[in-house]
């Protein structure tokens, strides 16, 4: 069994085209995806409950993820949860969780 201690699987859609860095040799792509519930409620009403996610790809991968990924494609992300703290221009410490990805896999674009 693959090591299920710190692992996520997750299928959504792109809520904005990816955001690529480069650091010297290596290149950084993050962006959010979309994840969405439904259920009915008491009153048997369907509601659906959309989740975001933030998403980073290093390497080559990140690289493949700019080229063919655009807002509202769908994908399906494995990898990693990550929490890092970070500090603004105004000296605020924020906190992020993000999902590291180590598999990606196009799934297809929103229809119009």
């Amino acid at each position: 069994m693959t090591s299920v201690r710190n692992s996520v699987k997750l299928i959504g859609r792109l809520g904005k085209d990816p955001e690529v860095k480069s650091f010297g040799n290596n290149q950084k792509a993050s962006f959010s995806i979309a994840t969405t519930d439904s259920y009915k409620n008491a009153k048997g009403e369907k509601v659906e409950d959309t989740q975001w996610h933030n998403v980073v790809i290093w390497g080559k991968l990140a690289e493949v993820a700019g080229q063919y990924l655009k807002k509202g494609a769908e994908v399906a992300v494995a990898g990693k949860l990550t929490h890092r703290m970070y500090e603004t221009d105004k000296g605020e410490k924020r906190y992020i969780t993000e999902i590291n990805v180590s598999d990606l896999a196009m799934l297809g674009s929103k229809q119009k």
